[in-house]
């Protein structure tokens, strides 16, 4: 029987061959800790009912939230399925289902007065492309210079969420915005946003920080973070009539349920619909239902 310190290893060596991204392998190997050491303290085998008493302890006496009792069970799943080799048992262990609430979503006078208070300069340049492209922080972070192509006015975004490639569109005020940047900074080769250490990119928190700092400074009463933003482009780009398809293509999404969210958000979007009722006994509806 292998020690817990070997099957953490051996699990996020697992995680690691099967091409997951360091911030999954990172969250998950977390959970299956926990969950290791819950056994140890317990003294008892792996099997399926010490899955599910753990995940009642997460529920019952840490008070886990519905998401990060959502984590723990994929992560287990996971690890019986994969590094325990119990796909049986794995099939079990049930996932909760997480209640969807997406966050008030900023109109676009909003988005662009809060951009402008966004400092130092690279960190306003980062939000920027986080709304205008939709990107999630850290694809827009991880930008290298040879990702824009100014000819084609496109993004490359590589290895998103799920180690997929996707193009975004490049728009020609965020050029403007780049150009700018460029001509300041002079990033040069390698990252668009390079770190204080050579070969190494700014950090994710630390521009969620100096958003973070920009919504105080001008006083929006309303919850912003990078992802919110994300929820705006896509939001904005429904209400302007985008076809929902494309907007999934652009979010990188792999199912459509995903974007299908952001219609909820809309009400521009359900208030520029018009009611069948509405057409009740004109010449149209006689057309359409004659």
């Amino acid at each position: 029987m292998e020690t817990s310190h070997q099957l953490i290893e051996s699990f996020q060596a697992d995680m690691q061959l099967r091409g997951y991204r360091p911030k999954t392998m990172l969250a998950y190997g977390r959970c299956v800790r926990n969950y290791v050491q819950f056994i140890d303290d317990e003294s008892r085998e792996f099997c399926e009912l010490d899955a599910k008493r753990f995940l009642l302890h997460l529920v019952r006496d840490r008070e886990a939230s519905p998401a990060e009792h959502k984590m723990h069970a994929a992560a287990i799943k996971w690890f019986y399925e994969y590094t325990l080799g119990l796909p049986d048992v794995a099939a079990r262990i049930p996932i909760p289902k997480v209640p969807q609430s997406l966050p008030e979503v900023l109109a676009g006078t909003e988005v662009d007065t809060l951009l402008q208070y966004v400092q130092p300069l690279k960190h306003r340049v980062i939000v920027v492309i986080t709304y205008a492209a939709g990107l999630r922080i850290e694809e827009s972070c991880t930008l290298r210079t040879t990702d824009l192509d100014s000819k084609r006015m496109i993004i490359n975004v590589h290895l998103g969420k799920g180690g997929k490639d996707r193009c975004v569109m490049l728009s020609e005020r965020l050029l403007v915005a780049l150009r700018e940047y460029w001509m300041l900074e002079r990033p040069g080769l390698g990252f668009l946003f390079p770190g204080q250490r050579p070969g190494t990119h700014v950090h994710p928190d630390t521009v969620r920080e100096s958003l973070r700092q920009a919504v105080l400074k001008c006083g929006l009463q309303k919850r912003v973070t990078p992802h919110i933003l994300r929820h705006c482009f896509a939001t904005h780009l429904l209400e302007a009539g985008t076809n929902l398809r494309v907007v999934q293509a652009l979010l990188g999404h792999a199912s459509i349920r995903s974007t299908v969210r952001y219609t909820r958000v809309s009400r521009e979007l359900v208030a520029s619909t018009k009611s069948p009722y509405d057409a009740l006994g004109t010449e149209a509806s006689n057309k359409t239902h004659g």
